[in-house]
């Protein structure tokens, strides 16, 4: 029987790709995380990593072995707060995947109510406009615009956000008035590079607006709320940042809208790792105190 204590350093070393991440994580010299994989490796007579310049990543054998010790992980949790009536600590790393500007423009704003309250975890965020693979551990937690259909995932609808048309008011003053949906064939618009969209969710300018004479793309939505503000034309924009942004003015009120939903998702086995559920609890309470926000009920 192999020493099932060298399972964390699989689930340390798959989360962070290198030894010196792994050891400053668990306490430990990156060597010694080196000799218990290796350990572990020879024990199972299986190569559990690739090892290469920029690190180490699983190979198929490594992946396979992965959510079995997620949920020896997440039982050993589990019987430690049965048997001694007490929670574990809250500390260690999560990862949390959110779409990009929800992350950057969104969450960050609020985080340090969460820092004040849990000063021992410590939280990667990546917030990205690609899906990141929970089941290869890219991710620990996830927010996302659907619930996912395949997988060991627990997911939970936390909220909603809306979408609405915005322009500058200096691109409003020097281009044709919009009254009507019509009136938007004669004016520019700024939307994302399209095969670089991975969510599907996001693909909604040419389904909502008709021929959309798009003149400037960007991954990034920020990127694209910039060059509104910046008079470039038109942007399907989250109403959490551009309500942020004086230069930004609604274009047909609420006629222009769209929702989308909001998904926590994590691991089956990691749901009752403390330091997940503390994650996964501040961001559904996040969004259901700040759901005015998300949905662009503040006047501007």
């Amino acid at each position: 029987m192999f020493d099932w204590n060298d399972l964390k350093y699989v689930l340390a070393l798959a989360h962070h790709g290198r030894l010196s991440a792994v050891g400053k994580q668990l306490g430990v010299d990156h060597t010694t995380v080196s000799r218990r994989i290796s350990a572990l490796e020879q024990e199972l007579d299986v190569r559990l990593f690739d090892r290469s310049p920029k690190g180490y990543t699983l190979t198929s054998e490594g992946h396979r072995m992965l959510p079995f010790a997620e949920k020896i992980e997440s039982q050993a949790i589990a019987l430690s707060k049965d048997i001694s009536g007490l929670d574990t600590a809250m500390s260690g790393i999560v990862r949390l995947a959110t779409p990009e500007a929800l992350g950057s423009q969104f969450l960050t704003r609020h985080w340090i109510s969460f820092r004040r309250d849990n000063p021992n975890i410590e939280v990667e965020l990546v917030a990205a406009a690609r899906r990141l693979s929970m089941t290869k551990r890219e991710a620990d937690i996830a927010v996302t615009l659907s619930r996912p259909t395949r997988g060991r995932l627990v997911a939970q609808k936390a909220g909603r956000y809306r979408l609405r048309l915005y322009g500058s008011s200096t691109y409003l003053r020097s281009h044709p008035p919009i009254q009507t949906f019509d009136d938007l064939a004669n004016h520019d618009f700024i939307w994302y590079v399209d095969d670089l969209l991975e969510y599907e969710e996001l693909q909604m300018l040419h389904k909502n607006f008709r021929s959309p004479r798009v003149v400037f793309r960007s991954t990034n939505v920020t990127g694209q709320a910039n060059a509104a503000v910046n008079g470039i034309g038109l942007a399907l924009l989250p109403c959490f940042l551009a309500d942020q942004m004086p230069e930004l003015v609604p274009v047909l009120g609420d006629a222009s809208a769209l929702e989308r939903d909001l998904w926590v998702v994590t691991h089956e086995d990691l749901r009752h790792v403390a330091r997940m559920e503390a994650v996964v609890n501040f961001l559904t309470a996040t969004f259901k105190k700040e759901s005015k926000i998300l949905l662009g009920s503040k006047s501007k």
